[in-house]
């Protein structure tokens, strides 16, 4: 298949990336382009300005999570010929697993996929040593996948002076440089970027962005990098999604009955809860359910219906007041749960099922301060909030990451995994519960390092990790299936 394409890559975090992505974003659709975008890592916010401010569909790709020919298939799933891809990089170009490990690096996704690299360079405070580091990352580019630089936070007169010196020392094109910005920027808080439904002027901003942009930079040398990369994969094999890979959901062994024969699953989503992988819910509908999206912050009751919770991650912690308030979602859901509805619930879904969260953290002046600040965009003005109460205890705020990076979970007791299989998950969070639970086993991927958490049993898991369920398809499957089983009870029909 040929796709356009090209990486956006930097030497370390804070070098500017996620702006010149939009900015790009902005400039290719509004110049007709079919474009598309994929974040690389777990990161769920980078997404959502590509998706919700720019319109421009969006998902995660990691190479932790998924082997190298399921990351084609995913990169692949549901592209066409001449659509353009705009790829974002994590962190340092090369930090991976570990920070030392090429798995789970944003070189690793760039070779894995064939994917041309525009190096981001931050070069406010550099004169010719930007020059120096520039050569050491070519040097490390075994694959020579880095085709041009970007000068970021420099002057038009310096560039003027130092693009050639890079070109002819280098034999790396320019492609362009863009002057620092002092009225606009992404605000960041705990868990990365303040998200785009808090920012009002966020539109005209990425706007005002694009526009500066396309006047520093070369877009069509952009263009010819982006043309110039090789055809990827076999389009006829890039469904990661089909029968033999998401094992047996054949609905078919179900009832013929139309209305047995779909499940529904009531998914949270508004300003509090946010955080999924878009490969995750297109894994849930491949094996037969229907989504139906409802808002814990504004709805009164879940979805007509549903027969399974997905509780996400994001933010309830910044809504506490307003999630405390709506009485009547917390009942509906403390109900479902004690009914036997199967959920699950990730970071700020299990949070929110806990009894309350304590917003104010007990070790530090500096460290409430701090969370303070980040809050401070918000009308929450309370310490502790009465949430849905299905779980004895609440949650903490730590003043610190508890638990942060990759980890593989596997069940000590068969409940949504076949016997001795582990999936994939990324753990980030700043708040800890009075109960993580104990029924999985966590490993880190570099230390070995192991610990309990998660409360999973027959109908629900719920933990702080966030789950990638193309890393274990089957647990897409069990959780359907046991909607599917729920169902059947509801209506009478006996298993």
């Amino acid at each position: 298949m040929k796709i356009n394409r090209f990486m956006i890559a930097a030497p370390k975090s804070g070098s500017g990336k996620t702006m010149i992505t939009c900015a790009l974003l902005q400039l290719l659709k509004d110049s007709g382009k079919n474009v598309l975008s994929y974040k690389c890592g777990p990161d769920y916010i980078d997404p959502m300005f590509h998706k919700k401010v720019l319109g421009v569909p969006s998902k995660n790709l990691d190479t932790f999570f998924s082997d190298e020919k399921t990351t084609v298939q995913l990169f692949l799933e549901e592209r066409a010929d001449g659509d353009f891809a705009v790829l974002e990089g994590v962190m340092g170009l090369y930090d991976g697993l570990g920070g030392i490990y090429e798995q789970g690096s944003s070189y690793h996704l760039a070779k894995v996929t064939q994917t041309p690299i525009i190096l981001v360079v931050d070069a406010k405070g550099m004169g010719k040593s930007v020059l120096a580091l520039i050569a050491g990352f070519l040097q490390y580019d075994t694959h020579h996948l880095i085709k041009g630089v970007l000068l970021n936070r420099m002057s038009k007169g310096y560039y003027d002076i130092i693009k050639p010196l890079i070109e002819k020392e280098l034999s790396v094109k320019v492609v362009g440089y863009f002057p620092e910005q002092k009225d606009i920027g992404l605000s960041s808080r705990h868990l990365g970027l303040v998200m785009p439904d808090e920012l009002s002027d966020i539109k005209n901003q990425l706007n005002e962005t694009a526009d500066r942009l396309k006047k520093t930079i070369d877009m069509d040398l952009f263009m010819d990098i982006a043309e110039a990369a090789d055809e990827i994969g076999d389009s006829e094999n890039a469904d990661v999604y089909n029968e033999k890979n998401i094992g047996n959901c054949d609905q078919n062994e179900f009832s013929q009955n139309k209305a047995i024969n779909t499940v529904n699953i009531a998914v949270a989503m508004d300003e509090a809860f946010c955080f999924y992988y878009e490969d995750n819910l297109r894994m849930l509908e491949k094996c037969g359910a229907q989504l139906l999206y409802f808002s814990p912050l504004h709805d009164t009751s879940l979805p007509e219906d549903c027969d399974a919770m997905l509780l996400g991650g994001g933010y309830p912690e910044l809504y506490a007041k307003e999630l405390s308030k709506n009485v009547s979602m917390l009942n509906a859901i403390k109900k479902a749960f004690r009914a036997g509805m199967p959920t699950v619930a990730e970071c700020g879904g299990f949070m929110y099922l806990h009894t309350y969260i304590h917003n104010i953290c007990d070790d530090t002046d500096e460290q409430n301060k701090a969370y303070e600040q980040n809050k401070a965009d918000t009308q929450n003005d309370v310490s502790v909030s009465q949430l849905v109460g299905a779980l004895d205890g609440g949650c903490h705020f730590k003043g610190k990451l508890v638990r942060f990076g990759y980890i593989e979970l596997a069940e000590k007791h068969s409940n949504f995994l076949p016997p001795n299989e582990k999936i994939k998950a990324h753990e980030f969070h700043y708040y800890d519960s009075t109960d993580n639970g104990a029924d999985c086993i966590a490993t880190k991927p570099v230390t070995g390092r192991s610990y309990d958490c998660v409360i999973s049993h027959d109908n629900y898991w719920l933990g702080f990790p966030h789950l990638y369920y193309p890393s274990n398809p089957h647990f897409a499957e069990s959780l359907v299936r046991k909607a599917y089983e729920y169902r059947r009870n509801k209506n009478g029909k006996l298993l």
